[in-house]
């Protein structure tokens, strides 16, 4: 599969561009990760493009993502994307045994965090976050409150990696494309 195919997934069932934004995140995300464990990037990429495709239409854990299981299917999306797409819901019981699928969950909840540090910073850019920043607001509940902890150090666990220094990883990956994330804001120290 193509990423334009995937970005045409995408672009026909999600209109939200906050929730666009957050899939290009998990996308670049998962790309440098594949890369950190000698995977394939394109493959990783592809499934963090596509893993919250269907949030709009079943905005519910009734639904998502195993009701967009089938939707990706009829578009011919490979069975081990779907099968991953699948797995980063817990409430699916699709145990996560690869290595990407344990990756998508690592990667997919801490983007909000780091989005949220990065939309409080007074420049409003990712390139001003720094794992110290995310740290301090890691420990603050009511900040960010919807982005479940638990499982982003659940993510780290199960990918066998340190929490902060996936975090450290992940602000990397969303600088990369900041422009696209609309985080580039103004640097601090350029």
């Amino acid at each position: 599969m193509i990423r334009e195919d995937a970005l045409a997934i995408v672009n026909e069932f999600v209109t939200n561009q906050n929730l666009v934004k957050h899939m290009l995140a998990v996308e670049a995300s998962m790309q440098d990760c594949a890369e950190r464990f000698g995977e394939d990037p394109h493959d990783w990429g592809i499934v963090g493009l596509l893993h919250d495709f269907d949030w709009e239409i079943h905005p519910t854990l009734d639904s998502h993502p195993q009701d967009g299981a089938a939707l990706l299917r009829e578009r011919g999306v490979p069975e081990k994307y779907v099968r991953c797409v699948l797995s980063h819901a817990d409430h699916t019981d699709i145990p996560r045994e690869s290595t990407m699928e344990k990756a998508l969950f690592a990667c997919d909840e801490i983007t909000g965090l780091i989005t949220a540090v990065a939309l409080v910073r007074p420049s409003k850019s990712i390139h001003d976050v720094r794992v110290k920043s995310v740290r301090k607001k890691w420990k603050d509940n009511r900040f960010a409150a919807n982005v479940n902890r638990e499982d982003i150090s659940q993510g780290a666990e199960e990918l066998g990696v340190d929490l902060w220094e996936h975090v450290e990883h992940i602000i990397e990956s969303m600088q990369r494309i900041a422009p696209q994330l609309g985080l580039s804001g103004t640097p601090s120290n350029p």
